[in-house]
């Protein structure tokens, strides 16, 4: 038996981004905090699905950099594997949510560098699908 809390999280960048709070051995538990203003870059999983579940405030997700959500406290979005997530808070708020990545393997994250109103990477993601079928 493992316990901790969403609030153990330490973010990679300080004050933002993604916080584990539970890794291994075959799920992980973590927290992706963005302030107004921040993003969570563009990547994706070849075999791990990511699960996030919104907590606080309000983002948008764009998914293979062309489909974007509005997200709000009480949804959940999960990616598949080979599916391109970047998070970007637009908001006045903070925005968290609990992720859940599974099956566990801290080497699987392929960043593909995209913001809104660049290109495409149509390469990227042929790539994406093509490590996850």
């Amino acid at each position: 038996m493992e316990l901790t809390k969403t609030t153990n999280a330490e973010f990679r960048f300080g004050e933002f981004g993604p916080g584990y709070v539970m890794r291994g051995p075959l799920t992980d538990f973590g927290v992706v905090q963005l302030r107004p203003g921040d993003d969570a870059s563009n990547h994706y999983h070849a075999n791990i699905e990511e699960t996030f579940v919104v907590i606080e405030g309000q983002a948008t997700v764009w998914i293979d950099c062309q489909q974007s959500h509005d997200l709000n406290v009480g949804d959940i979005v999960r990616c598949d594997p080979g599916e391109m997530h970047y998070f970007v808070n637009n908001s006045d708020v903070v925005f968290r949510a609990v992720f859940v990545k599974a099956p566990y393997d801290p080497a699987d994250g392929v960043q593909v560098p995209w913001t809104p109103g660049d290109p495409i990477p149509t390469d990227a993601i042929s790539t994406a699908k093509g490590a996850a079928a």
